[in-house]
Parts: structure tokens; C-alpha cells; sequence
């Protein structure tokens, strides 16, 4: 995306997804950009606001072979599978400070992301992911903290399975469609699309609603003898 798209998303620094939510409800989008309650943070605390990176996994109608020894399966795996079948190579060149890799997934209760994956896409300046599908190694994401949203817990790994499909076209994460440079913000509350077409005003009013939250709550806070925090300050 082009410079004026990073200064856009900056306007979107500390916005919470409640506030967003608010403004989009403000610039009369109520009925969109929530994505499904069932997508939820691997673990409490993480959040992330970027632009989308789209990609798109299908089910795999390759032939996993019969009768190898494991080492065979071994090399089958790590040079077939994962070196052309099922591989981020075709796209995660493309992926830049400030992406959010948007996953549809195959719903094949397979665990597309996990700690390797989501570590080297962070690696070229992935700030996060969000999928439909499944994540695994839970314990390793957790401590690494980059931040991934899922619809579900997996064990299984993808050869056999899924299998990369397309990126940089619109997906779907339920019945939300997400486009390659939509704004995706996500913490303990879920996961929003905002279209980028209309983020700015979306950003305007969803801080003008975090302000006033504040203000409020500050007051409580100063009625209680709490001191101030950086929710309220």
C-alpha cells in the first residue's frame, strides 16, 4: 500500500476493537466488519492493528504415499510437501512492516498456523495473524506473543490436507470478506474489518468515543482514590 495508507494506520495506534466498532457504527457501517465470535486470541493480552495480507488455503487432493519408512516420509515432507506443495515462498516475500496475514482457511481442522510460521512471517514485518482455520504449538505462539487469532486449537500439521491455494484476493473470515489492504484490528474482544476506503473516518470516531470513554472513567477512577492508569490517562 501506498505511504498515505501508513498514515492511515496510525490513526488506529491504542484504538481498542470496542472503539473501532463504535466508529464504524458512527459513519453508519453497524452491520459490518465484525468478524465471528468464534476467532478468538491464542492467549489473553494479544492484540494487533494492521493491513491485511490475504491468502486463502483449499483442501489437498494430493496422494500422501503408503508403504515409506519414516525416513522417507521425512523427506517426502520436508522437500515435497513443504517445499512446493503447502509453502508461504509463493508469497511471503510480498509481506511488509505493518501486514496482518488474513487466513480463510480449508475448515479441515488442520493447524495452518503455528509457532514456525507465524515467527518467520513476523520475521519480514508481519505485525500478526488472523485465520479461520486452526493454529497448533499453543505454548510456543504464547511465549513468542506474536499475536495469532483462530477459530480453533489443532494437533494435526497440513501434508495430506490443505494446501496453499492463492494470495492478495479477497478471503473470508465467516461472513466477513476482507481485502488485500482492509484495516484489521483485533484484541480480548475479537477481531474488525474496516474497509480501507472509509478508515480514516472510521479512526476519527472511534477516537473521539475512546476520549470521551476515558474522561469518564477517569472521573470514576479519581472518586475511588485509584491512581491513574494508561486506560484512563
Amino acid at each position: 500500500m501506498d505511504e498515505t495508507h501508513d498514515d492511515v494506520l496510525a490513526l488506529f495506534d491504542g484504538l481498542r476493537v470496542a472503539d473501532v466498532r463504535d466508529g464504524m457504527d458512527w459513519v453508519g457501517l453497524p452491520h459490518r466488519g465484525s468478524v465471528t465470535r468464534e476467532i478468538t486470541p491464542v492467549a489473553p493480552g494479544m492484540r494487533l492493528c494492521g493491513r491485511a495480507f490475504t491468502v486463502r488455503t483449499r483442501p489437498s487432493d494430493k496422494v500422501v504415499p503408503h508403504g515409506i519408512s519414516p525416513e522417507e516420509y521425512t523427506a517426502w515432507a520436508h522437500e515435497y510437501w513443504y517445499g512446493e506443495v503447502n509453502t508461504s515462498k509463493a508469497w511471503r516475500d510480498g509481506l511488509r512492516p505493518g501486514d496482518v496475514v488474513v487466513i480463510e482457511g480449508a475448515d479441515l481442522g488442520v493447524g495452518e498456523v503455528g509457532s514456525n510460521n507465524s515467527l518467520g512471517w513476523h520475521v519480514l514485518g508481519a505485525v500478526g495473524v488472523v485465520t479461520s482455520g486452526g493454529v497448533r504449538d499453543v505454548d510456543e505462539v504464547t511465549a513468542q506473543g506474536v499475536p495469532v487469532f483462530a477459530r480453533y486449537r489443532s494437533q494435526s500439521m497440513t501434508q495430506g490436507r490443505i494446501e496453499f491455494a492463492e494470495a492478495g484476493q479477497p478471503v473470508a473470515l465467516g461472513d466477513v470478506v476482507v481485502r488485500p489492504g482492509d484495516v484489521v484490528v483485533a484484541d480480548g474482544d475479537g477481531v474488525i474489518v474496516v474497509p480501507v476506503e472509509r478508515a480514516e473516518e472510521v479512526a476519527r470516531y472511534g477516537r473521539q468515543e475512546l476520549e470521551n470513554d476515558k474522561a469518564i472513567r477517569r472521573g470514576y477512577y479519581q472518586s475511588l482514590g485509584w491512581a491513574l492508569d494508561e486506560t484512563v490517562r
